[in-house]
């Protein structure tokens, strides 16, 4: 009985994962049939092997300069999302007055607030800044976008670690400033894990708002380029899946790589808060 038991929840596991993978692999078989080609053409568990077409939608997508700005955008977001966040965090956490609490709290609403939303006052405001077209505006606004979940994340972790982390570096003469970014900074590297992943794949594959603020070719992300292909060659599905699956590759392969650490930091910083 234990067994069929057994049995039957990785069955179930099995099927789980199949259903999730299908859409991927009709993207890889798409991407990789002949231009005369589609899905329902010719043996579906076995493409032309085109690969003429990823050479063909790298090109004709110009997604080269879109993964440049993809990550100059991406990293310099990620890296203001870490600095200030976990400071915030590690203040929230430490320091347990009203203030505090009205921060961590609205915070905590503005989770709960779509972003396409704000999206006309924020257009409003980055035509004020002339933050269109620019990277350091779109920096600016992913980092804000994400800072709500990466503070509570923070937040929550921190206040899992006893005092005495902090404190003895206190006594030996350093500020709480100095104590956090030496000591405590060390021991919040799982929700930092956590925190990168989850910010960065929503940084790299956001669309709603870039398509607002990166009109320009130049500064295009990779999402944006990839749309832009599909108006270009909406009929033509060997092309569009190649270009789907060129922009989709790096947000995978990260996850792939870092997945370890981001279970871990979700664990430790959700679930232990």
């Amino acid at each position: 009985m234990k067994s069929l038991v057994f049995i039957s929840k990785y069955a179930i596991v099995a099927a789980m994962i199949l259903v999730s993978l299908i859409p991927f692999y009709v993207l890889l078989y798409l991407s990789l049939n002949a231009p005369s080609g589609n899905s329902f053409q010719g043996l579906f568990l076995m493409p032309d092997f085109h690969f003429a077409n990823f050479a063909d939608a790298w090109k004709g997508s110009k997604i080269d300069r879109a993964t440049v700005n993809s990550l100059i955008i991406t990293s310099g977001s990620v890296a203001l999302i870490v600095l200030v966040s976990s400071a915030a965090g590690y203040s929230i956490a430490r320091f347990r007055h009203k203030a505090n609490a009205i921060i961590f709290n609205t915070l905590l609403m503005c989770l709960t607030i779509p972003a396409i939303i704000i999206t006309v006052p924020l257009y409003t405001l980055m035509k004020s800044i002339h933050g269109i077209n620019t990277h350091w505006a779109m920096i600016l606004l992913m980092a804000a976008n994400s800072m709500p979940l990466s503070v509570f994340l923070y937040t929550s972790f921190i206040r899992t670690l006893p005092k005495e982390v902090e404190e003895s570096a206190i006594i030996d003469g350093c500020t709480y400033f100095t104590a956090f970014w030496r000591v405590t900074f060390h021991f919040v590297k799982p929700v930092t894990s956590a925190v990168v992943i989850l910010t960065g794949l929503s940084i790299w594959n956001n669309y709603g708002q870039s398509v607002f603020f990166l009109q320009s070719q130049d500064v295009r992300t990779v999402p944006l380029a990839v749309s832009m292909f599909f108006q270009t060659y909406g009929a033509k599905w060997n092309m569009m899946a190649a270009a789907a699956l060129i922009g989709l590759l790096p947000a995978v392969a990260a996850f792939l790589v870092f997945q370890k650490y981001f279970i871990k930091g979700i664990t430790a910083g959700a679930l232990k808060g």
